[in-house]
């Protein structure tokens, strides 16, 4: 009997994948349409569908839910898939079809599927804010996460919150130290010494010894931030720091214990990366015990009025100083930086009245001339740029001092800046790694 759920009954969907041809016939897999992220298809001990056909890549394509129906995306196999006899890169399924991966033929099969339960009435998780569907079905994770110390990755565009989000599961944990290692700002030179240390005369330049991050953060928690991006050298040694929980400074010969709890945020697909040999399949699998995809704004409805109305009263504004009309400009808009740029945009409005979404800087534009005094705007208006531009460079000179103040407001502290401000940890790492470079102490 089809169980009542809220007064919607449960209803046929795909529900599991059955070979019918291969060296694995006879077996099936549920395919659970809640699930949080996508089904993975193939040889690899990290696809939920596991196959022993040798003619199936490692990672060869994935199922992902979306509404009621199932979307295969495949991961440039070796030897393709394909739906009913036609090849694809990417489709829809809505049931009964055929799929051939390597030389296994899988059937969808349907069945009844319950209707999921209830979704929380949370508005928010720690800094992280939304009242939409999305980001009320990622709560509950959230808090499972957060209370646990197993690996996560945490998946999303640019602009979506990851690093926002790995603060609030830190801050709803045990504690303890909380440092950030973003992979796109430091050369490959360097990012061994500042992961794991380095013992003094490891390297020209080394005069000292020194710790890396993942001491820094031992007995709390590592965000590697664009794991995606880091070079596959380092990936096997970092896999063995996830497995052993020990690692070896550059130039040393002792092991070092850690116990780090490890969140890994990424903008790429990793899937993908995977796939194409850019991304070491072990580390992926002892990293993804949980993964979490953050939704882009585009795909929030009913958010972006939430949180325009947020960062008003963050950056010192008044939730009421955001007009009706603008509140409606701005949930019309696709938002392609993400929450980023509607914090940005709020900035913009409050301090120069400016809600025109086509007016941001495009790349290539001169940075704006520095004064240090009170007539910076002076300094800027010399120039005689376009009104764009003008207003452009103002913004970023506001952001830039804003940043300042804040950080010398709580003696340098950058969690405590970051905490007073809602603005990500990296603003302020920033800030204080350009005031080292210009004063010379390496």
């Amino acid at each position: 009997m089809a169980r009542q759920v809220a007064g919607v009954s449960d209803r046929p969907r795909i529900a599991r994948v059955a070979i019918i041809d291969g060296p694995d016939a006879g077996k099936s897999f549920p395919l659970d349409p809640h699930a949080a992220s996508r089904i993975l298809v193939g040889t690899s001990p990290a696809c939920e569908i596991r196959l022993t056909d040798p003619t199936v890549s490692r990672r060869h394509c994935s199922f992902e839910s979306v509404g009621h129906r199932w979307k295969i995306n495949d991961f440039g196999s070796t030897n393709g898939t394909s739906i009913n006899g036609v090849s694809i890169v990417e489709a829809f399924v809505g049931g009964e079809e055929t799929v051939r991966v390597g030389s296994t033929t899988l059937k969808l099969e349907a069945d009844v599927v319950p209707e999921p339960a209830p979704l929380p009435s949370a508005m928010r998780f720690g800094r992280v804010i939304g009242a939409s569907v999305a980001m009320r079905r990622l709560y509950p994770l959230c808090e499972q996460v957060a209370a646990s110390n197993f690996p996560v990755i945490i998946e999303g565009e640019t602009g979506t919150g990851k690093e926002a989000l790995a603060e609030s599961i830190h801050e709803a944990g045990p504690g303890g130290p909380f440092v950030v290692f973003d992979c796109t700002t430091v050369s490959p030179t360097l990012a061994e010494s500042e992961l794991f240390g380095h013992e003094r005369g490891a390297f020209t330049g080394a005069v000292g010894s020194r710790p890396g991050v993942f001491e820094e953060a031992n007995g709390g928690t590592l965000l590697i931030d664009e794991i995606g991006d880091l070079d596959l050298a380092l990936q096997a040694k970092l896999l063995r720091v996830v497995d052993r929980g020990e690692l070896r400074r550059v130039g040393g010969t002792k092991s070092i214990k850690v116990k780090v709890r490890i969140l890994a945020a990424t903008r790429r697909d990793l899937d993908k990366a995977v796939a194409a040999g850019r991304f070491r399949d072990d580390l992926f699998h002892r990293l993804a015990v949980a993964r979490m995809e953050l939704p882009p704004l585009r795909e929030r409805t009913g958010d972006v009025p939430i949180l325009a109305r947020h960062f008003a009263n963050e950056i010192g504004g008044s939730p009421t100083a955001l007009p009706p009309e603008t509140i409606a400009r701005f949930n019309d808009y696709s938002w392609p930086g993400n929450i980023r740029e509607l914090r940005n945009a709020i900035a913009r409005f409050l301090a120069l009245g400016d809600s025109n979404l086509q007016s941001r800087r495009q790349g290539g534009s001169p940075p704006p001339p520095r004064a240090e005094g009170a007539d910076w705007l002076d300094a800027i208006l010399a120039t005689q740029p376009a009104f764009a531009l003008a207003r452009r460079q103002a913004l970023d000179e506001f952001e830039r001092r804003y940043v300042e103040r804040i950080l010398e407001a709580h003696g340098g502290n950058v969690s405590q800046a970051a905490r007073a401000s809602g603005l990500a940890l990296r603003y302020f790492r920033l800030v204080k790694a350009r005031r080292r470079d210009s004063s010379g102490d390496g």
